[in-house]
C-alpha cells in the first residue's frame, strides 16, 4: 500500500513538472490538456498564454477549466481558457491511439497518461470520452481485427495468433468467441462454416431463423420467398442448409418466445446468440438485452447508459442493424417524446410487441 501511495506521488511530480515546461515554453499542443492557475493573480490561463509568467510555488493545474473554476479561479481574459477544452484534446487521444495501434507489446495506463501530461484517471475518462471505448478496449479491438484481417490470407492460424499480438491460442480464441466465431472460421470470410435455416408461422407474422453451432445468428421477419435471398445477403461465404432435427429445439424456442412474452425474459428459456458486428454494434446489442421485458428506454438513455451521452444517432443506427428480432430487443427503444420511432420489421409489429409484454407484467 505504501508503495503504492509513493508510486502515485512520483508519477504526480512528474506531470507536474512536465506541465510547468509546457507553461515556461508556452507550448499550445498542452492547450485544453491542462490549465494552470495562479494564487496571487486568482486567475487560469493556458499553458501557451503570453501573460507575464508567475513564480513557481504560486501555480497550481488542474485537469480542465471546471476544476480551475471550482478552485475559486477565473479565466484569463487574454487566452479564454473555458472556450476550449473537449475538442482540444483530440491531438494527445490521436497520438494515444497511435501509441496504441504500432506498439508490438501491451502499454501500461500510467505510460500512456504520461505522454499525454495527464493523470491516469483524467486520461481514460477522456479517451473514452473522444473514442467511445476505454484504452484497453480500444487495444482489445485493434488486437481483434488486425487478427481477422489476417486471417484471410494467412495459412497458418497458429503464427497469426502470435503476430496479431496474442501470447497464447487460447487467449484468441476466447476472445472472438464474443461474436460467435471461432478464429479458423473468419478465415476467407467464414467459408466452409455452415448456416442452418428455417421459416415458421407465429403470431406476428412469417419467421426466418438461422443458426450456426454457437447459437441464433439470424431472426429475421419474412416470407419465405425472401429466404435465400437474406441469407445469401448476409453469409455470402457459408454453406446453407435447411435445419434438421439438431436444431429444432433452438428453433421452437425462438417461436415460443415471440408467441408468448412470459418466456422472452425468464433464465430458463436463455437461448445462445451468435452475435456479429462492429465492436461498437455488439456493446449496443447487449445493452438491449438487458432492458426488463415491458419497459422501454430513449436513445438517448441508452447512449447515456453506454457512456457515450452524445451517440443517440449511432444508437439508432446500431438498433436498425439488428439481426436478431425480439431476442435482441430493439423493440424496447423509442424516442425521447414517448414516439415509437422506426422498427426494421415495421411500426405495427412494435406497438403489438410492447402491448404484449406492458400486459404480462
Amino acid at each position: 500500500m505504501q508503495q503504492n501511495e509513493e508510486r502515485e506521488r512520483n508519477d504526480s511530480k512528474e506531470i507536474d513538472e512536465q506541465r510547468w515546461q509546457a507553461v515556461c515554453s508556452r507550448d499550445q499542443a498542452w492547450d485544453g490538456i491542462f490549465v494552470f492557475a495562479v494564487r496571487t493573480t486568482g486567475v487560469y490561463c493556458h499553458p501557451s498564454c503570453t501573460s507575464r509568467r508567475a513564480n513557481r510555488e504560486n501555480v497550481s493545474f488542474h485537469d480542465t477549466p471546471t476544476q480551475a473554476q471550482a478552485a475559486g479561479y477565473r479565466a484569463c481574459k487574454r487566452c479564454k481558457p473555458d472556450q476550449v477544452e473537449s475538442s482540444s484534446h483530440s491531438k494527445a487521444i490521436a497520438q494515444a491511439c497511435q501509441s496504441i495501434e504500432l506498439a508490438e507489446a501491451k502499454l501500461d495506463l500510467a505510460r500512456l497518461a504520461a505522454s499525454a501530461g495527464l493523470s491516469p484517471g483524467h486520461f481514460q475518462r477522456v479517451f473514452k470520452a473522444q473514442v467511445g471505448l476505454s484504452p484497453k478496449q480500444y487495444a482489445m479491438a485493434l488486437r481483434k481485427q488486425r487478427f481477422r484481417n489476417e486471417l484471410k490470407s494467412s495459412k497458418n492460424v497458429t503464427q497469426t495468433i502470435y503476430e496479431a499480438g496474442y501470447d497464447s491460442p487460447s487467449r484468441a480464441y476466447a476472445d472472438n468467441t464474443t461474436p460467435g466465431l471461432m478464429p479458423s472460421k473468419h478465415k476467407k470470410g467464414a467459408q466452409g462454416e455452415t448456416i442452418h435455416y428455417a421459416h415458421r408461422e407465429t403470431s406476428l407474422g412469417s419467421i426466418l431463423i438461422a443458426t450456426t453451432d454457437r447459437g441464433i445468428c439470424l431472426v429475421e421477419f419474412a416470407e419465405k420467398e425472401e429466404v435465400l435471398g437474406i441469407l445469401e445477403a448476409n453469409f455470402p461465404s457459408a454453406e446453407l442448409q435447411e435445419a434438421e432435427e439438431d436444431w429444432q429445439e433452438w428453433i421452437s424456442e425462438v417461436v415460443a418466445q415471440i408467441d408468448d412474452p412470459h418466456r422472452r425474459q425468464s433464465s430458463d428459456t436463455k437461448l445462445p446468440l451468435d452475435i456479429r458486428g462492429t465492436v461498437f454494434q455488439e456493446k449496443v446489442w447487449r445493452a438491449l438485452t438487458k432492458i426488463p421485458s415491458g419497459e422501454t428506454v430513449s436513445y438517448t438513455q441508452l447512449a447515456q447508459s453506454l457512456g457515450q451521452p452524445k451517440a443517440a444517432r449511432a444508437v439508432a443506427s446500431a438498433c436498425a442493424s439488428n439481426r436478431l428480432a425480439i431476442l435482441v430487443p430493439c423493440h424496447r427503444v423509442i424516442r425521447g417524446s414517448g414516439d415509437l420511432a422506426g422498427y426494421k420489421w415495421g411500426i405495427e409489429r412494435k406497438q403489438k410487441l410492447l402491448e404484449q409484454e406492458t400486459k404480462n407484467q
